[in-house]
């Protein structure tokens, strides 16, 4: 059994190390407002900026025989993102034309199959491709003949919550469902 003389040295030792390794954050600044420090140092583009997005979105109403149901929260995004792309000086595309939003299913991700979601044109639409058109939103959401068997009656929907925000896919036809949100099993 130890002494007691070698529990204090060892306590002792300890003691000196804790003391050694401490930390003293350095005095803080002189500021009259605590978040002056933190909002002088940000600034805003115009990126930052969300545009206004049109009273449209707000009477939105998806479409009973839509091939994918876009939730009024995804549709409210879309149209952000179409306003951006209209008012982006280095864009070139018409600002009367649609964003097309193109939907598929491809192999891979944590279940078997994963969706894609990306931004197309008129021109690549093909003619086996299902259109939605979203006419009072300026949007068309177009899904191949292949992917089509996966994704009828799935629901889009947005969330801006800080962690797992993003676009939301809920889908009838999966069997399982991986907790990424963006894979599937059939």
């Amino acid at each position: 059994m130890p002494s007691m003389s070698s529990y204090l040295r060892v306590m002792a030792a300890v003691a000196t190390f804790q003391t050694a390794q401490s930390f003293t954050p350095p005095p803080p600044t002189v500021a009259r407002n605590p978040l002056q420090r933190i909002t002088s140092t940000l600034h805003s583009s115009p990126t930052d900026i969300k545009p206004p997005i049109d009273d449209v979105t707000s009477s939105y109403e998806p479409p009973e025989d839509a091939i994918i149901l876009i939730k009024p929260a995804a549709m409210s995004r879309l149209v952000e993102l179409k306003q951006k792309r209209d008012t982006d000086p280095k864009a070139s595309v018409d600002p009367s034309s649609p964003l097309i939003l193109r939907m598929g299913v491809r192999n891979g991700g944590c279940s078997g199959l994963s969706y894609v979601m990306d931004f197309s044109t008129a021109d690549d639409i093909e003619e086996e491709d299902e259109v939605d058109n979203y006419e009072n939103e300026g949007i068309q959401c177009v899904v191949d003949a292949k992917s089509l068997l996966y994704l009828y009656g799935l629901e889009l929907d947005f969330s801006d919550e800080l962690i797992g925000g993003g676009f939301k896919f809920f889908n009838p036809n999966a069997e399982e469902n991986c907790g990424c949100g963006s894979s599937f099993g059939v």
